[in-house]
């Protein structure tokens, strides 16, 4: 064969069921299930669905036994409010979202092993049974307290299904749970001023008894602890809201000493409280259905079950399943302390949370995603511009806002196209690959002991291979340490890295004719290494452009392979390529303009607030620095550069603030150095011309 058979990738087989094997490492998946009540932006997207794909399809590239499990969420009194207000019941709206949900990941090329729902038979079992086995390991309160109760309604109300004045800043479309416009939570809506029914504005509130269920989460709060702390120190969590980089618990709730915590809710649209043989109890719990952050991450558990019948060998198997879990960082609270809580609570021996990968906000063009407004790109809507999931999906994950909120502008969009992936990625191995095709008609050249990497017989070629060998491991090695750590927007930058080395390493051995004509074995030598590099960078893109790697495996006519930790060749000489086409396409600038106020809404439009003083003389400044900074040259590997330089900054900018761990600072400044004296060198290079 003309390719290593000891790199190729196991490949998925949709027929199988993926269990736990005792000889492979096994990794279970999750990402945060979206509310079945909208259609997700790209702050959605990015936040949970798809930045747990890229994880998956890594541990997938790695030969992992993985699964990765999703849903929609669809209990609660969002579904049941908006049902209410599209005049439908919450069964048909759930069954419209997530369709839609669906849809939209499909396009985006998120792939689950299973994607699910939480309005099954299964969930209802699974939470049924949770609820019992907390209540008889006696971590189950109940108490009775003042709830509002609407009289034209007859029913109580939910804290979403009351609005009011704001007690704090006075604004008056206050929910009974929080306010938008300051933010401000409440214990109960019974903290609002005037509250009234957000179904029925003119029905009369009054408040009535009514008795609910607690978790006891008081008397769990040492195990919780301890868990979190060993936890976060054996697998090196990064700093979050719940716990520091000291191993301290920083969460207020917490250290105040958590609270019994309500699990059930006086609503329709839920999982039943189960009767559970005391006539007092059950007679006060009829009619009432889990809270949604009972129910939410069981969910997790359910739609495993509804995948396979063994899922227990998933959840009950903690010494063999590592848990990984993606969600944006106002989820972090419900999975670090409630969930586990409840795992704890139920008693039996649960696979819990080995990692723990949160993000901040992406907001769109200086301000917040809104569907009501018509401002940014709902998922439905980004295959409205005609560009491929490819690039949308790496722009995302180029954004992914891992230690602070980032921004979505379609400035950055098109050039990051254009620059990054055109001229950069896809010009090394579109010019390699063609360069194969017409002067070695598609076989990759050399003999065969060229796979042994030893040039000794051309000193000046084994220097440089010797330097680009070292380069591509320290590359590879640092996409690895950065992907094991689920640091997904880093892993991403080595990509491009690795595909600046490939384009410099046509640039240093000056890949032309002229070469090939004077020094044909070093022009063999150059493209056989470029070749394998491509090879290489098949399996690191993967997790990331899908379908990029999958047509770059095409054009080398070679199989799947896996992640290669050093280089090495792996596509032999005589082996047949296939043809070579563009990864990618020039997005016309003028574009840019023509989608923002398609996706602007109102705010594109609006007139630019006036600037303070302060601030005029912080534009002028940088106008300033622009305008004496030095000139790139208008190149692909200047830009690819200039690209390395900033990625680097920015590493080293979350090396100092504590979002990256283990890290030699010293090491990542200096290669910062190395970076800007390469471009000083280019730069003098060029203007010489």
């Amino acid at each position: 064969m003309s390719v290593n058979e000891q790199v190729l990738r196991k490949l998925i087989d949709k027929d199988r069921v993926i269990l736990p094997e005792d000889d492979r490492e096994n990794v279970l998946i999750t990402s945060a299930l979206p509310y079945c009540n909208n259609v997700p932006h790209l702050g959605n997207v990015i936040g949970s669905t798809l930045s747990a794909d890229v994880f998956a399809r890594y541990n997938r590239v790695m030969n992992r036994n993985t699964l990765y499990v999703c849903g929609t969420d669809e209990y609660g009194t969002a579904t049941e409010t908006k049902a209410i207000e599209d005049g439908i019941t919450p069964k048909e709206l759930c069954d419209k979202f997530t369709a839609i949900h669906k849809e939209v990941y499909d396009w985006f090329e998120i792939y689950f092993d299973k994607f699910g729902r939480t309005s099954t038979d299964k969930q209802t079992e699974i939470v049924q049974d949770f609820y019992k086995n907390i209540r008889n390991n006696n971590l189950l309160v109940k108490s009775t307290k003042e709830q509002i109760y609407s009289v034209e309604e007859d029913k109580f109300l939910a804290d979403r299904f009351v609005e009011g004045t704001c007690p704090y800043c006075q604004a008056d479309d206050a929910r009974g749970d929080q306010c938008d416009k300051c933010s401000r939570t409440f214990d109960s809506p019974l903290e609002l001023q005037n509250p009234r029914s957000k179904m029925a504005p003119k029905s009369q509130l009054i408040t009535r008894p009514t008795a609910h269920m607690y978790l006891d989460l008081g008397k769990l709060q040492p195990s919780l602890e301890g868990w979190l702390k060993d936890t976060a120190k054996q697998h090196n969590w990064p700093a979050n809201i719940i716990i520091n980089s000291d191993r301290e618990i920083v969460e207020a709730r917490m250290k105040a000493g958590l609270q019994p915590s309500a699990i059930t809710r006086d609503l329709k649209w839920g999982v039943p409280v189960p009767a559970v043989g005391d006539a007092e109890e059950d007679a006060e719990m009829a009619g009432k259905v889990m809270y949604v952050w009972m129910d939410a991450p069981i969910g997790y558990i359910s739609i495993t079950a509804n995948y396979t019948d063994e899922w227990q060998k998933w959840w009950l198997n903690p010494k063999n399943v590592n848990l990984y879990q993606f969600m944006g960082k106002d989820n972090v609270y419900f999975h670090l302390c409630f969930f586990p809580s409840l795992l704890l609570a139920d008693g039996r021996d649960w696979t819990r949370l080995k990692y723990i990968s949160s993000t901040d906000y992406l907001q769109y063009e200086g301000g917040k995603f809104s569907k009501s407004k018509g401002v940014g790109v709902f998922g439905n809507s980004a295959k409205e511009t005609g560009v491929s999931p490819s690039v949308w999906r790496y722009f995302l994950l180029s954004r992914r806002p891992e230690s602070g909120d980032t921004e979505f502008t379609w400035n950055d969009f098109v050039m990051a196209n254009n620059n990054n992936l055109l001229k950069n990625f896809g010009n090394f191995v579109n010019r390699v690959l063609k360069f194969t095709a017409a002067k070695f008609d598609s076989v990759v050249p050399g003999e065969a002991d060229d796979t042994k990497l030893d040039f000794s017989d051309d000193a000046d070629f084994e220097t440089r291979k010797a330097s680009f060998v070292k380069d591509i491991n320290d590359i590879l090695k640092r996409y690895i340490d950065s992907m094991e750590r689920a640091h997904l927007r880093f892993g991403l930058e080595d990509v491009l890295a690795l595909s600046r080395r490939g384009n410099e390493w046509i640039q240093e051995n000056k890949l032309d004719n002229a070469l090939l004509a004077e020094h044909p074995r070093r022009a063999q030598r150059t493209i056989l290494l470029a070749i394998n590099l491509i090879y290489a960078i098949s399996a690191a893109v993967h997790p990331f452009m899908p379908s990029t790697s999958e047509s770059i495996i095409e054009q080398l006519n070679a199989p799947p392979r896996t992640l290669p930790e050093t280089f090495a060749i792996d596509i032999y000489p005589g082996h047949k390529i296939g043809t070579p086409s563009l990864l990618f396409t020039r997005i016309d600038e003028k574009m840019e303009e023509v989608w923002r106020r398609k996706f602007g809404g109102a705010q594109a439009e609006a007139p630019k607030p006036e600037l303070s003083k302060k601030q005029l003389a912080k534009q002028a400044k940088a106008a300033k620095a622009a305008k004496e900074a030095v000139k790139v040259p208008d190149t692909p590997e200047a830009k690819a550069l200039n690209d390395s330089i900033t990625a680097q900054g920015s590493r080293i900018r979350d090396i100092k603030s504590g979002a990256i761990k283990e890290a030699d600072l010293d090491k990542e400044v200096a290669q910062l150095k190395q970076l800007k004296a390469d471009m000083d060198a280019m730069i003098k290079k060029f203007d010489s011309l």
